[in-house]
């Protein structure tokens, strides 16, 4: 990537995200205003495989500081779909982002590192659609909701058609200007493989028909529909919430409590932490002993890259 015409740094910025929000299952997903920092740079070598990588913030210290990395995983994905030579790399991440919390962490790393691998090849804003890029960030997440929200900001809808193979694609839904967001983070993590591990293989139908009922519903309450308490009632989860108790029962209690309270309370993606809605005023909410409270906006803007 060397040469006096070529960028030399990509600098990403990414926010957090909540997915489901309650009913909206895979599919939904909310950008909020905390962010991840990383600057991606490559070395002269056209033939270098080498990473290294400086934290700081959230997972310093524990996250590998090589080609494990998954920002690092993510630029070579963009690049090598990009067909560009490998070249070494240093990476520096400033985390915000609470990891194994549900909000997006991994989403926010897959996403940074696939727009800076994108932005570091020539032409590759050219080559590579967002489209692109959210498939490509699928198959290293798996679903797509938190990464759409993460590459596109603001409240997102996600979906995946094809024959041949999950062909993804976002859009970006309008939000309407009043609405707040607060998270209330445990100190514990949990993996999203064991949270997802315990959903059964097929649901009722009731229980299907009221997940895509309230998800329409969300869609609306979210966009601007004026109703009073409509955030509570298409907040409601029959699909996914309850079978994770077993992972998290202190997540579910508090959505419990929060919610016989009149709070639109969820559980943010797949835990522990929880989100809860409200339109004007931030909710006015208290959290367990241990549990950190996070007042938040959403984030309408998308995911930024600079380079030099």
């Amino acid at each position: 990537m060397s040469g006096p015409d070529r960028p030399r740094t990509a600098t990403v910025r990414v926010a957090a995200t909540s997915a489901n929000l309650g009913p909206g299952f895979d599919c939904l997903g909310l950008a909020l205003d905390l962010h991840d920092d990383v600057v991606v740079t490559p070395g002269d070598r056209a033939d270098g495989d080498s990473v290294d990588v400086t934290v700081t913030g959230e997972g310093a210290g524990v996250l590998p500081a090589d080609s494990r990395h998954l920002v690092a995983r993510a630029v070579r994905v963009a690049t090598d779909a990009l067909g560009h030579p490998r070249t070494p790399l240093s990476l520096t991440c400033t985390n915000r982002i609470p990891h194994g919390r549900g909000l997006g962490s991994s989403a926010a790393a897959v996403v940074a590192g696939l727009l800076a691998g994108r932005a570091l090849v020539p032409g590759g804003r050219d080559r590579m659609t967002d489209d692109a890029v959210l498939a490509l960030a699928c198959e290293l997440e798996g679903h797509p909701d938190n990464a759409a929200a993460c590459l596109l900001g603001g409240l997102t809808l996600a979906w995946a058609d094809g024959p041949d193979g999950p062909d993804v694609h976002a859009i970006r839904l309008e939000l309407r200007p009043d609405l707040r967001a607060t998270a209330l983070v445990p100190s514990t993590e949990l993996a999203t493989e064991t949270s997802r591990g315990l959903l059964p293989a097929s649901v009722p139908h009731a229980d299907a028909a009221h997940a895509a009922g309230r998800a329409a519903l969300l869609v609306a309450a979210l966009t601007g529909v004026p109703h009073d308490g409509l955030l509570l009632a298409a907040t409601e989860d029959r699909l996914h919430q309850g079978y994770r108790e077993p992972a998290m029962p202190a997540t579910l209690a508090l959505v419990a409590a929060l919610r016989s309270a009149g709070q639109a309370a969820v559980v943010s993606g797949a835990g522990p932490t929880v989100l809860v809605l409200a339109t004007g005023e931030a909710p006015a909410v208290t959290a367990p002993a241990g549990w950190r409270v996070l007042q938040l906006a959403p984030d309408r803007a998308a995911a930024s890259v600079v380079v030099d």
